[in-house]
């Protein structure tokens, strides 16, 4: 039986670049994924990693996520969606922050808010996926969270951009937390074999990629 990790009690003042702040709480894959999300918001001209970047460096860089969705269908639809955010319907999200449906603020998003609105440059919905995502990994002691971790609480929440992307194309967030959430042997293997369908789907101007 698992004894669970002790929580800080100290909110976690998540930085605006992905650092050693972090690396203590992610696992190296993980710790991939935020930096690959880092990137996308600065090359997209967006203000905040939200949880749509985490939901897409998620997909691209962790084969855990990708097994996760049982559709491969759905999984190109939904890199389709996110590989066109700055071109398509995400254009009206750069002036805009992204906020948590959960209806309140944990510390750590607490501790990541700025006079400015933008603060660390995490949105309150991204900021609150993570410290949920460290909360379960000490649950179950593990002082490192992992990629399905976080998934699970990014499309947990009705109101992100992540479950707006889900949904658009034909993924149910609810269930996909759920199957995030569901013990290794659960899970199946049919996302793993989506995964190796084909490329995912790109804009112009950028190279195709294998998953």
């Amino acid at each position: 039986m698992h004894r669970p990790v002790p929580i800080p009690q100290q909110p976690l003042r998540l930085p605006a670049a992905p650092r050693a702040e972090l690396a203590p709480f992610l696992t190296p894959s993980l710790m991939s994924v935020v930096t690959g999300a880092r990137r996308r918001a600065l090359r997209d001209g967006d203000r905040q990693i939200d949880t749509a970047h985490l939901l897409h460096s998620l997909i691209e860089s962790d084969p855990e996520v990708g097994a996760a969705f049982e559709d491969g269908q759905k999984l190109a639809r939904v890199l389709g969606y996110l590989v066109q955010r700055s071109i398509g319907y995400g254009l009206r999200w750069q002036r805009s922050v992204e906020e948590s449906g959960a209806g309140r603020l944990l510390p750590a998003a607490r501790g990541a808010e700025g006079q400015d609105g933008r603060g660390s440059g995490w949105s309150p919905a991204a900021t609150v996926a993570l410290e949920e995502a460290f909360r379960r990994a000490a649950e179950r002691g593990d002082t490192q969270a992992r990629g399905l971790d976080l998934l699970a609480f990014v499309a947990a929440d009705p109101e992100s951009r992540a479950a707006e992307v889900l949904r658009r194309a034909g993924v149910d967030p609810a269930a996909l937390s759920a199957r995030a959430a569901a013990p290794a042997g659960a899970r199946g293997d049919a996302g793993t074999a989506a995964l190796a369908e084909g490329p995912v789907p790109r804009r112009d101007g950028e190279p195709s990629q294998q998953v």
